[in-house]
């Protein structure tokens, strides 16, 4: 079947921080040859009554409320092997729409440790990301082969966003981190550098088949 006109997506992810993965998924789809236009959603379930619980229940709430043609399902691996927490995913989809038609396609996505992770390694973007793109202080960054052996990203994220901005004393104490992260992977134009994590490969290859499937590109 021909690409549609427009293509939607919905994130549902394992906090609110983790919408900085949306600039990266929009990216990755675009680099792989999808040329119709992106609607994005990030599904925020903290809005509903009795927010769900289970990864199933909360897969069908984020297609309720948000309904899309591709759903990226994000967990962060931590302390689990990737591959069972892919497995995790794909079965919760599958509970969750066993009696429904048609279904979104899912891809999982599993970072090593912490989205954060794959955020820390734009030097300029970090820089522009804390107020400060001219400043000088050394962040000494992880190598792509360290960042998925990294033990706690989004604290060496904050930490390096902090020492970035060149804040010192009550100043850095106001610093207001949360939001950070996602305006940093926003300054961020080519992701490519994150090929050379295993998690990203295989997001990756995972999102090349759906779209191979559907035969939105070649």
């Amino acid at each position: 079947m021909p690409s549609p006109v427009e293509i939607s997506f919905t994130l549902l992810s394992d906090g609110s921080s983790d919408r900085a993965l949306m600039p990266i998924l929009t990216w990755l789809l675009r680099d792989l040859g999808v040329a119709s236009a992106i609607s994005q959603s990030w599904a925020d379930l903290r809005r509903i009554p009795r927010p769900p619980r289970t990864l199933a229940d909360r897969i069908r709430s984020a297609v309720e409320l948000y309904p899309c043609q591709l759903l990226f399902v994000h967990r962060d691996a931590e302390r689990e092997p990737p591959e069972s927490r892919r497995i995790e995913i794909y079965s919760a989809v599958q509970q969750a729409f066993a009696m429904r038609t048609p279904v979104p396609k899912p891809i999982a996505v599993v970072p090593v440790r912490m989205q954060e992770a794959w955020l820390l390694f734009n030097e300029s973007a970090i820089r522009s990301a804390s107020g400060n793109p001219n400043g000088r202080d050394a962040l000494e960054l992880p190598r792509p082969s360290e960042i998925e052996r990294a033990p706690d990203p989004k604290q060496r994220l904050y930490e390096t966003l902090k020492l970035a901005s060149g804040l010192r004393g009550r100043r850095l104490d106001q610093f207001h981190l949360p939001p950070l992260p996602h305006r940093l992977a926003e300054l961020t134009s080519d992701f490519a550098h994150l090929r050379d994590l295993s998690a990203f490969r295989a997001l990756e290859a995972d999102l090349r088949q759906t779209l191979q499937d559907l035969d939105w590109i070649n």
